[in-house]
């Protein structure tokens, strides 16, 4: 894989943001000293917020967070850590059910995450020759920090979103690391390129 100032260097000179540049020489610093390995297995892009707002009430440092965030975050930082991801690796990017149904608000926040949709599938085609899968994980409504809190802290909101759901309930966390957890494992080696949804039947 090359030393760690190869690594930054090549970085730096293709006008990497410093931060990715610096985590990716950490991260090769770390595995060689720890792992005594050159790579890594398994990507999990998860780093998200979410802010509402209507297409007409969306402004443009509000539309530079979610897309920064959610999708050029997710494409560089992946494209930095891409020499030390080891072949036959994994990668996968979590979405969201909005992509599939539209709920007032959340424009933004959807078409950053519908880019991380076909980023995946482009990565996917691009990476195949490595063996690398990459997938995508769509949760529904989730008990986290989203949003404040707003589902999990938020009686009337949380019902809203149980009604809407199958299952009857809105998710938890628990619900979706399985899901990811299975696409990292040999057991599902020969899934790739797909989006699949994780949301006990919401909006549907």
């Amino acid at each position: 894989m090359g030393n760690t100032s190869s690594v930054r260097e090549r970085l730096v000179a293709t006008g990497y943001p410093t931060t990715f540049a610096a985590f990716a020489e950490t991260l090769q610093g770390v595995l060689k000293a720890t792992w005594q390995r050159d790579s890594f297995d398994h990507l999990v892009n998860n780093a998200g917020h979410g802010d509402m707002a209507s297409i007409a009430e969306t402004t443009e440092a509000q539309f530079d967070a979610l897309v920064n965030v959610h999708f050029k975050g997710v494409f560089f930082l992946t494209q930095a850590l891409l020499p030390l991801l080891a072949d036959g690796g994994r990668i996968v990017n979590l979405s969201t059910g909005l992509t599939r149904f539209a709920s007032p608000g959340f424009a933004a926040y959807a078409a950053a995450k519908g880019a991380v949709e076909v980023l995946s599938l482009y990565l996917a085609k691009e990476l195949g020759s490595r063996g690398i899968a990459v997938n995508t994980v769509a949760p529904g409504a989730i008990e986290t920090d989203f949003l404040g809190g707003a589902v999990r802290d938020m009686p009337d909101l949380n019902k809203v979103f149980a009604e809407m759901t199958a299952l009857g309930r809105v998710g938890v966390p628990d619900d979706i690391g399985p899901m990811i957890a299975s696409l990292l494992g040999e057991q599902n080696r020969w899934v790739n390129a797909q989006r699949i949804e994780v949301s006990g039947g919401q909006a549907i």
